[in-house]
């Protein structure tokens, strides 16, 4: 899988994903097998590039890999300048979000809205790709409701206008992420354009990626919601796509180490109490198949600082290992 100039070691990209994609996120799904994390969507308007969340959000400092950033709007002029000022921060790539299903991105016309409306699309990938000298990717969904799948029709404007790749969830706006995702569409689009086209939604497993690939002709796979505190699904779709066979599930003990590096860089990264915060979401994911009851993850989530986290999961592990 090639993006411009770069070759991704291989063709598993995380998806960017609202307050989870951070940086503590993207370096551990690229350690655990993925070829490119693609930052959590940055706002196209200039008011809020200053802000911590923001600031966070554009934090690449040390980060292996190829740096993609994604960025969200309706204005062409505002996402060119986006797009501009990300790539004076360390972006190699930008992301154009028209993807996103959620209700405050849509009412200001950015992310999935955007799909009723070729001809602004159009302006908007004409403007972005214009205005930077990086490769521009985009991520779509089929279309705007299950009446309007326009996917191809907005695959062809985007290969006309110099996108470098482009990623489709196999959902509509109005199915949000209602339902199975469809790749038939994904499949259409493939067979419409030559750059190249990752596949997304529901992925969730080796099996699932492999059949999705072949099903679809799709270049890559993108995974979003089955790597949330499940980071080792990357290594685990690579090593099955490359010899036919499974890994074994992580042990409980490396799945305590994996754990634990990620809280200790969500701690660091975002300082107290914020990290603290942040972190309560990641733990519940990754520790759903242990507790299934909720039980300890309620008690997690009323510890507020960073020492009392780190605390509580080295004694839950303990005591995992010896039941």
């Amino acid at each position: 899988m090639r993006i411009g100039p770069y070759q991704l070691e291989n063709n598993l990209i995380v998806a960017p994903m609202a307050g989870i994609t951070d940086r503590p996120f993207r370096q551990l799904c690229r350690r655990m097998g993925a070829g490119l994390a693609v930052s959590e969507m940055m706002s196209s308007n200039p008011k809020v590039w200053k802000t911590d969340k923001s600031m966070n959000r554009m934090d690449h400092s040390g980060e292996s890999g190829i740096r993609s950033v994604q960025i969200a709007g309706a204005d062409p002029e505002l996402m060119a300048q986006a797009a501009q000022f990300n790539v004076d921060n360390g972006a190699q790539i930008i992301d154009i979000n028209m993807g996103c299903p959620a209700k405050k991105v849509n009412k200001k016309l950015a992310g999935s809205a955007l799909l009723q409306y070729p001809q602004l699309v159009e302006e908007i990938v004409q403007a972005v790709v214009a205005a930077v000298d990086v490769p521009v990717t985009l991520k779509i969904r089929t279309g705007w409701d299950t009446d309007n799948r326009n996917g191809v029709e907005i695959a062809k404007i985007a290969e006309r206008n110099g996108i470098a790749s482009l990623a489709v969830h196999g959902r509509t706006r109005a199915c949000m992420y209602k339902g199975e995702a469809e790749y038939a569409t994904i499949r259409d689009i493939k067979r419409s354009i030559s750059i190249p086209v990752v596949a997304n939604g529901d992925i969730t497993s080796p099996e699932k990626a492999k059949q999705v690939l072949e099903y679809t002709g799709a270049d890559a796979i993108m995974i979003g919601r089955a790597a949330q505190g499940r980071p080792w699904i990357f290594r685990e779709i690579d090593h099955y796509l490359r010899t036919g066979e499974h890994m074994p599930a992580p042990a409980l003990s490396e799945v305590q180490s994996i754990l634990m590096e990620h809280l200790v860089n969500l701690h660091q990264f975002y300082g107290e109490p914020m990290g603290a915060r942040i972190a309560r979401k990641h733990v519940s994911w990754y520790l759903q198949a242990h507790d299934q009851e909720g039980q300890f993850r309620r008690v997690f989530n009323a510890l507020e600082t960073p020492k009392e986290q780190i605390e509580a999961l080295e004694q839950y592990f303990k005591t995992l290992a010896a039941n």
